[in-house]
């Protein structure tokens, strides 16, 4: 597996002597890339601006020394993604000792691990001087500028995008909302001409009610035919009472 299309790794070290040290130390940083002429070889670089550049040359056999010596098991990729998490984890420090005579610490090596328990990742450094170290210091500015360059402008265009999902969410709101009110203006008019028709049906079942009650009524108050038995005046004139005297002697004789 190359390191070519590594993402390069930068952050700050926390630097310390290996053993008690009056000479202060400078804040460090750090840069973890592929080689650029040999993808198959890890480059790291550590410094402070001033007296102290370190950088390490890791070829594939040297790293897999590495994995060997630290007991990481699995595949090559397992031990190269275990790697660069170490790298990019919080427990990253610089350890230096010694006196150069040029001026800073003489040796140092970058010491790093996951997580707590597991193993330690550490990588021996060769100190730089001179025209070296400026070079080193020099790439380690422009290839953090470029970096932070490429993550302004996915920043950028990630804030872009963000604002045109704005407006088009704002635009289908406008929508929804526009199509809401016509919705509720339709339902609103349709309610009002169901409420109508309610009303006009009532309206014509109570006619009709009414109407047909009206015949009854008007039956119940027609004056009655019944045939009564109409009651003979107790006075009657004499003619009657003789008449009505010679047809009862009559039946009597012929009886």
């Amino acid at each position: 597996m190359g390191f070519d299309e590594m993402e390069p790794i930068f952050g700050r070290l926390n630097a310390e002597w290996s053993a008690p040290h009056k000479t202060p130390l400078k804040p460090f940083l750090f840069h973890v890339h592929g080689f650029s002429t040999d993808p198959s070889t890890l480059r790291v670089c550590a410094t402070d601006f001033h007296s102290n550049t370190w950088e390490a040359l890791m070829s594939q056999h040297e790293l897999e020394d590495m994995r060997d010596r630290t007991g990481i098991g699995g595949s090559w990729s397992d031990f190269v993604d275990y790697l660069i998490a170490s790298i990019k984890s919080e427990d990253v420090k610089l350890v230096m000792d010694g006196q150069s005579k040029v001026g800073g610490a003489a040796h140092a090596k970058l010491v790093a691990q996951k997580a707590k328990g597991m193993p330690r990742i550490a990588i021996s450094l060769s100190k730089l001087v001179d025209t070296a170290s400026t070079d080193a210091m020099a790439n380690l500015s422009l290839e953090l500028y470029k970096t932070f360059t490429n993550v302004h402008s996915l920043l950028k265009a990630e804030q872009q995008r963000c604002c045109e999902l704005t407006n088009v969410l704002s635009e289908e709101k406008e929508k929804n909302e526009t199509a809401q009110k016509q919705l509720d203006a339709l339902l609103y008019s349709k309610r009002q001409k169901i409420q109508k028709i309610t009303e006009n049906a009532a309206s014509d079942t109570a006619t009709i009610s009414s109407s047909l009650e009206s015949p009854v009524k008007q039956a119940g108050q027609l004056p009655s035919t019944k045939v009564t038995n109409r009651v003979v005046p107790a006075h009657r004139p004499e003619s009657e009472v003789f008449f009505y005297m010679i047809l009862k002697m009559r039946s009597k004789i012929r009886n």
